[in-house]
């Protein structure tokens, strides 16, 4: 039995808004993203409807949206008050101390907000939906050793700007 269009939206909104607010960073980019998506993907659902994963179309054209020139402008404007990585369905568990998770996944938020867009892709492709880099580079257009080479530079980067609100957090304690 084919899915219709409305029943895959309803069924699947929840998971590509979390996607789309892992790789946006924002939650209204994230909005506006699925929202155009799914808005294009409903014209052509005849065609997505029977191929062989609808969902991973779907994901793909989130993808493609969030690196697309339209906007890179806001993918760079990454706000700590907005969505957390807490308020997303946290596989880490019970966490101790609720305001300390905060403090980090707003830290996290703004590390990544520093990441070029592609970098940023390479690392929620590879983290968060757990692709192999060989599916990645097919996701984004560009070879395996690019994929670690992107996934390389934004974890060396992310690690850099740890070490430096460490440093500064170590000064200002002093």
């Amino acid at each position: 039995m084919d899915v219709t269009f409305e029943q895959f939206a309803v069924a699947r909104l929840s998971s590509l808004l979390r996607y789309a607010v892992v790789l946006t960073g924002d939650r209204d980019l994230a909005q506006d993203v699925v929202q155009e998506v799914l808005a294009r993907a409903q014209v052509k659902w005849r065609r997505i409807g029977v191929a062989d994963s609808p969902e991973a179309y779907v994901r793909r054209m989130v993808l493609n949206e969030y690196l697309s020139w339209r906007r890179s402008w806001a993918a760079r404007n990454v706000h700590a008050v907005g969505e957390r990585l807490v308020d997303i369905d946290d596989a880490r568990g019970g966490v101790r101390d609720h305001a300390q998770a905060v403090v980090e996944a707003d830290e996290l938020w703004h590390r990544l907000g520093t990441l070029g867009r592609k970098q940023r892709a390479v690392l929620v492709l590879r983290y968060y939906e757990q692709l192999e880099d060989e599916a990645i580079a097919d996701l984004i257009g560009c070879s395996p050793a690019t994929v670690r080479s992107h996934a390389s530079r934004a974890l060396k980067s992310l690690r850099l700007e740890s070490e430096q609100q460490t440093r500064i957090h170590a000064e200002e304690m002093s």
